[in-house]
């Protein structure tokens, strides 16, 4: 196994580019969360030029965010699925979640120069590398709200780029 690639937000095209299925990373710096409710609401008002956040170069994760923490979300949901492709386009580089995608949707992913990488499945291990969390869009969503998370090291591992899956 290669040694764990270091990354850093906001994403450049270069950081994608250099990055391969199966490739260990770590992250660090902010992550936007949405998931079901979210991400749709998210997509429209970007398409309305009116987004609440800036997605250039961001990472995205399938998650809600309470109390008891953060874990991926399946990512093939229809809301979350149907907002890769959108966002992507929007300059979101790397969504984060679990579960394979469509093929159409792992084309979208290699138009847009985006990547989709997994998480282990183990809240307590991704909670601990959250440094801080605040609502940044939809607050009546509750934990479900758009947030922005600032994170130090958090691991996951690329499982869809430049048109080859793990899945």
């Amino acid at each position: 196994m290669g040694k764990v690639k270091e990354l850093k937000t906001p994403l450049t095209n270069s950081d994608i580019e250099n990055l391969q299925v199966g490739d260990r990373i770590t992250l660090t710096g902010q992550i936007l969360t949405g998931r079901d409710a979210a991400l749709p609401r998210l997509v429209k008002l970007i398409e309305n030029g009116e987004s609440p956040v800036v997605v250039e170069g961001a990472a995205i994760m399938h998650t809600a965010v309470s109390q008891a923490g953060i874990a991926p979300t399946s990512s093939n949901k229809t809301e979350i699925e149907g907002s890769i492709p959108p966002l992507s386009e929007a300059g979101v580089k790397m969504h984060i979640g679990k579960g394979a995608l469509s093929p159409q949707t792992q084309e979208s992913l290699e138009k847009q120069g985006s990547i989709f990488v997994v998480t282990p499945p183990a809240a307590a291990l991704l909670t601990s590398r959250m440094t801080s969390s605040e609502v940044v869009a939809f607050p009546e969503e509750g934990i479900e709200a758009l947030h922005r998370l600032e994170v130090n090291d958090f691991p996951g591992i690329v499982a869809v780029a430049h048109g080859k899956s793990i899945y």
